[in-house]
């Protein structure tokens, strides 16, 4: 059987220190093992891809549902919109996903107009990781000999091929994308006047449509001739479906499948979607547990 054990609470989700959002924040596991061993039943009498889509677009329902019953998302930012959990990315476009300094994820930091971030407040887990994470970035530039904006991320498919997955994003390059973001949220009619695009941020980008769609297939393929769960698992995190959501949705279909594969619940490592975003494949696939 699945339980919360399989679902450490990630440092990207710790990010107050108010008791109630904590415990809302941590409780949260149980929410996952629940329907990891719901989809879980329902694999073990077949794994064939068609299954395995049905079952994964049946939790991203499921992640919907559960935005439509929360009280608002946890720290500071754009408030929750549930729509989002069912919004494509081929409709919404690429996720930029801020790493480095993120000062929103400090608990009680105060917007800083001349700076355009968060200052203040008290640090917490979030804050850290997003740091270690763009500290990541720089040095896989460095390491790649990459003088440049832009790393391409390359990702070797089951069959072979070497496609272009997500994209690292710095300096100038990452400049233009704050301006991006702020031009969409005001397309969608939010409020922007704290939107956090200083700090000299890092970002990760999804892949384009096409790749996406190949990774994602693929990996259903791998998962389906019972091949590496931990392969599919970088391929699943390169390839997300939804605007919002898609990590928690990840997490609970490879714990399902995981447990139909080697007959116990896997354990993810608790910031396994930022590995995959940053560090590059072979180095990802490091990061399993089992």
């Amino acid at each position: 059987m699945i339980t919360a054990a399989s679902f450490p609470t990630p440092d990207l989700a710790i990010r107050s220190c108010n008791p109630v959002e904590l415990e809302r924040v941590h409780a949260f596991a149980a929410e996952q093992a629940a329907a990891a061993e719901t989809a879980r039943r329902r694999l073990e009498f077949g794994m064939d891809v068609p299954a395995l889509r049905a079952v994964h677009a049946d939790l991203i329902r499921w992640r919907y549902e559960l935005a439509l019953r929360s009280p608002g998302r946890i720290g500071q930012g754009i408030p929750l919109d549930a729509s989002r959990f069912v919004t494509p990315l081929a409709d919404g476009g690429p996720n930029y996903d801020r790493l480095g300094y993120t000062g929103r994820l400090r608990h009680r930091a105060s917007w800083d107009p001349a700076t355009r971030t968060f200052l203040g407040g008290v640090e917490t887990p979030a804050h850290r990781i997003m740091l270690h994470y763009g500290q990541a970035v720089h040095e896989r530039f460095a390491r790649e000999g990459n003088a440049g904006d832009v790393l391409l991320n390359p990702v070797v498919l089951p069959d072979g091929r070497v496609i272009t997955g997500n994209r690292l994003v710095r300096g100038a390059a990452a400049a233009r994308i704050g301006d991006e973001l702020v031009a969409r949220l005001a397309r969608r009619g939010r409020d922007t006047s704290q939107v956090e695009i200083g700090g000299n941020p890092c970002y990760a980008v999804t892949a384009d449509d096409p790749a996406r769609e190949l990774m994602f297939t693929s990996a259903l393929e791998l998962l389906a001739d019972k091949g590496d769960w931990a392969a599919a698992q970088y391929l699943l995190f390169q390839s997300p479906r939804m605007k919002k959501g898609s990590d928690a949705v990840t997490r609970v279909f490879l714990a399902a499948v995981g447990a139909v594969l080697s007959g116990h619940p896997p354990t993810l490592v608790q910031d396994i979607d930022l590995r995959c975003a940053v560090l590059g494949q072979q180095e990802s696939a490091a990061a399993v547990q089992g």
